[in-house]
């Protein structure tokens, strides 16, 4: 192992430091399931039914069935290749869940997954790799959220994940695992948004870096090294990452906040921001009934704030029906009035013939978004995305560069309180309240504080049906979801049956 985390005593030589790095490893590689907290299983078991169904999604859209063409089918004896499949599926349609903070899964339950024959996990060794994986890179991301990378685009999340994942599973030592983080993090790719949001390379977000993390953990098993203190070095993942470092959320609460429960479950395959929108868009279809953009006079979309610069970001690459899949995803637009149009918003909406309507297309843009000062303050208030950091940065948090808080980050700081000690009542809300006038003279309004399934919410506790309905969704029979729902208790080789069907298509 090399390290830099030293510091000078008072005769001039250097002691060695114990770096955040390393306290994170050591209590990582030493995550037992038995040492989490009944209640956080739960989430974590829904957390693995869920990511299932988002991969099983993708593989019926275009895009899923290309990364198939590229990368080939998943394959138990090929376990890197698959988490590598696994991850890049797992980014197509924006249908991953998030927590507090990142998108941790195309990692942290895709890796687990892609190695639990090789590691012959049972369904209790699978969780406690999963939930190492999230408590690990949720602390790294946490502690650099204040900055120009956040979601998919955070590579150094999934690099922390993977690596936690595999190595937990793999039962290895602290050294071990601080070695692997090292080489993985040495060189974090870094997304350009114009790729990002202007071509397909998104749903390789999470892939490249699980790649990168799989052969760091081989290498570190063959004996090479990597630095100990690459989180927190002056020249380090915290200091490039962020505008704002908040390194002590590396190790916050370890054993006390667990990241887990701050998971909010995603059913809709679009941008998290969106949810609320898609919701409310979908009850007024039910009410007003539009047969078409030209039965729609208007319609208003009072957001948050991160709601309305996201979708603006988004906008600025859609090309009607030509635009690339994560334009798409992002912009409110083509979204609200799918909704409007049909009552919801599937996988097959993002794709051809659906994806050409001009009804649609023609009804996106008579959507007005307007900010509004309550929801954006509630929006950036909530553990997730943000606030959380925030509460944790302090006068810190005035470096931050952003468009999201919509008042003087002083004001903010004084008004959000310090931060929480543990996330039992850990809340994400991007709410809207949507108007929509018809051309008849019919008006009517719907307003929600949160999509369903995120965090806080009254729908959060249902989680267990709402991941099973979603499995459901994707062509899985309901002994699969059963089974799945039993995990804690599966044996090595009854997780390995069910795992090869959902992975099956």
């Amino acid at each position: 192992m090399t390290s830099a985390a030293e510091e000078p005593t008072a005769s001039g030589s250097t002691t060695a430091v114990d770096s955040l790095t390393r306290r994170l490893a050591r209590w990582t590689a030493g995550l037992r399931l038995d040492d989490v907290p009944e209640r956080v299983i739960p989430v974590a078991v829904s957390q693995v039914i869920s990511h299932l169904a988002t991969v099983r999604a993708s593989v019926a859209h275009p895009m899923g069935r290309r990364l198939l063409t590229a990368f080939g089918q998943p394959d138990p004896a090929d376990p890197a290749r698959t988490a590598h499949l696994l991850a890049a599926l797992s980014s197509c349609l924006y249908l991953e869940d998030t927590m507090y903070a990142g998108h941790v899964a195309h990692a942290g339950v895709g890796v687990p997954v892609a190695h639990q024959e090789r590691q012959r996990l049972d369904g209790r060794g699978l969780l406690a790799a999963v939930i190492a994986a999230n408590e690990s890179a949720a602390r790294v991301t946490a502690a650099a959220t204040l900055g120009p990378f956040r979601g998919q685009q955070a590579s150094h999340t999934h690099l922390v994940a993977a690596v936690a994942a595999r190595l937990h599973g793999a039962g290895a030592d602290h050294d071990a695992l601080l070695n692997a983080w090292g080489l993985a993090l040495a060189a974090p790719p870094l997304w350009l948004r114009p790729s990002f949001l202007g071509s397909d390379a998104k749903v390789l977000s999470a892939a490249v870096p699980v790649r990168i993390a799989m052969d760091a953990c081989d290498a570190a098993a063959a004996g090479l090294t990597g630095r100990d203190d690459l989180l927190e070095h002056p020249d380090g993942v915290l200091a490039k990452f962020a505008h704002a470092p908040v390194p002590e959320a590396v190790v916050a609460g370890l054993g006390e906040r667990w990241h887990t429960e701050t998971l909010s479950f995603k059913l809709f395959p679009g941008a998290v921001h969106l949810d609320a929108l898609v919701e409310c868009a979908a009850e007024l279809h039910r009410r007003l009934r539009p047969r078409g953009a030209d039965d729609v006079e208007a319609v208003e979309m009072h957001v948050p704030r991160m709601t309305m610069v996201m979708s603006r970001h988004a906008g600025r690459y859609t090309r009607g029906p030509d635009s690339p899949l994560v334009a798409v995803n992002m912009w409110a637009g083509y979204n609200v009035a799918t909704a409007l149009l049909t009552g919801g918003l599937g996988v097959a909406d993002l794709a051809e013939p659906l994806v050409r309507d001009p009804d649609r297309w023609a009804l996106a843009g008579k959507l007005t978004m307007i900010p509004d000062e309550t929801l954006s303050q509630e929006g950036i208030a909530g553990t997730a995305p943000v606030g959380e950091a925030l509460r944790q940065a302090g006068p810190r948090a005035l470096d931050w560069r952003t468009e999201l808080p919509g008042k003087p980050l002083e004001q903010l700081l004084e008004e959000l309180g310090p931060p929480s000690p543990t996330f039992e009542h850990a809340t994400k809300k991007l709410g809207c309240r949507m108007v929509v006038r018809m051309a008849d003279g019919r008006r009517d309004s719907y307003a929600m504080d949160a999509g369903t399934g995120s965090v806080g919410s009254p729908s959060w506790s249902a989680h267990p049906e709402l991941v099973r309905d979603k499995l459901l969704a994707t062509g899985a029979d309901k002994e699969t979801a059963r089974t799945l729902a039993r995990l804690p208790e599966l044996s090595v080789d009854e997780l390995s049956r069910v795992l090869r069907q959902v992975l099956t298509w």
